[in-house]
């Protein structure tokens, strides 16, 4: 599948922008089942808005060569519920992050704790191919944060096809879509990847940045990873009154 779009941020603008404020392709690979910046560290949450397992805010975005796609409703697209297309369709609900390019984003009501098995899930848009066990993959690192400032990276192995890419996001096909019915906080039924933070040594999190692991296709302007949505699946309350 293909998809275009034009690519007119540069990046410095990108970066002004989202701090002021196409889609698939990749490797076939074999798929197994307040207002406070970086350093703060109370909780910093609106009482007055309900708690979402989702993304909250985009902190950086500093898009690498090939992005474009999903800019046009940057920064909506990566904050809220994943809009999963099932295992052998890859979803339009995405931000091509482009070669090398990133973005942070923080969770501002409901933080994620390490607790049993996956703690945070992180959807791209893999799909199966058709007639066989395999999926357009494009992978990306992650790193999670409580403070914005010390980051912890997960281990990920971008050009490991024959183990499936451990570690790495954007291996899974996603499933979940809560307009659809399907949790995107139930690691069983939700696709996507998951992390827990016991992997690192992270009690809680409350950042997570994503980076093109630079291993990706290039074409167009739906280079790199292609970030849907991210939730956390276990976590814990920052509006909750002391």
């Amino acid at each position: 599948m293909s998809t275009r779009a034009s690519s007119w941020f540069g990046r410095g603008t990108v970066l002004a922008l989202a701090l002021s404020l196409s889609a698939c392709g990749g490797d076939e690979a074999p798929v197994t089942d307040d207002d406070a910046g970086p350093g703060d560290s109370g909780t910093d949450a609106s009482p007055s808005r309900p708690a979402d397992p989702y993304a909250d805010e985009v902190v950086e975005y500093l898009p690498g060569p090939g992005a474009g796609f999903g800019q046009d409703r940057f920064p909506s697209i990566v904050l809220g519920a994943p809009v999963g297309a099932g295992l052998d369709s890859g979803s339009l609900d995405v931000l091509s992050l482009g070669q090398g390019g990133s973005i942070t984003l923080r969770f501002t009501d409901l933080a994620v704790v390490d607790g049993p098995g996956v703690d945070l899930l992180v959807f791209e848009n893999g799909f199966l191919i058709a007639g066989g066990p395999r999926a357009f993959t494009e992978r990306g690192r992650v790193s999670v944060s409580d403070d914005g400032v010390q980051w912890h990276e997960f281990p990920c192995a971008p050009s490991d096809a024959t183990n499936n890419y451990p570690g790495c996001a954007g291996v899974r096909p996603v499933t979940a879509n809560p307009a659809a019915g399907i949790s995107a906080t139930d690691p069983a039924v939700a696709g996507g990847d998951g992390f827990d933070l016991a992997t690192v040594g992270l009690a809680r999190a409350r950042y997570v940045r994503i980076v093109d692991a630079g291993t990706n296709g290039s074409a167009g302007t739906s280079a790199g990873f292609d970030l849907d949505a991210v939730a956390v699946v276990n976590g814990v309350s920052l509006t909750a009154a002391p």
